[in-house]
């Protein structure tokens, strides 16, 4: 997309930063999510704890909205969904994760990169009950690398850049 087109202007406007509100990590495969207060991102690999970590991979780490686990409670007729049911590692609000799709952001002290959306699995359905994968697609956040490390912690700012 041409940086100067008006769709390229558009696409860059933010009305303010996020927040990181909930950090996880999985220890080993299948295992359940471990919150953190704060964890390091390691460059081009993953966050320190996680089992998904791996040298040049485009899922190093995985984000999702507040306002998406709202969205998909209300849709299943809950109150709410925690965090650590969806098995993404990084909870934010007030930012739309999608927009972060195929552009650099900062997170804390870290720099990602948007790789993809984050589709949910079959787990889904065991974690959120019956519907519950359904209820998650377009609601999964997406996937991203990790550019520059450092410590993330909740309560930090999430700003595009």
């Amino acid at each position: 997309m041409n940086p100067d087109s008006d769709l390229a202007k558009l696409m860059s406007r933010f009305p303010h930063a996020g927040r990181v509100e909930w950090l996880g990590v999985r220890p080993r495969y299948r295992a359940a999510l471990v919150a953190r207060p704060e964890v390091e991102a390691l460059a081009d690999f993953g966050l320190q704890g996680d089992h998904y970590g791996k040298a040049g991979g485009r899922r190093q780490v995985t984000l999702i909205q507040a306002e998406q686990l709202e969205a998909v409670a209300k849709m299943l007729g809950r109150p709410a969904i925690p965090p650590e049911w969806v098995r993404r590692n990084i909870l934010v609000s007030g930012i739309n994760v999608l927009a972060l799709r195929e552009r650099r952001f900062r997170v804390g002290q870290a720099v990602l990169e948007g790789t993809g959306e984050c589709a949910p699995c079959s787990r889904m359905e065991e974690a959120l009950g019956i519907g519950g994968y359904n209820a998650m697609r377009g609601h999964g956040g997406i996937t991203a690398r990790i550019l520059a490390g450092g410590v993330i912690r909740v309560g930090d700012p999430v700003e595009a850049q």
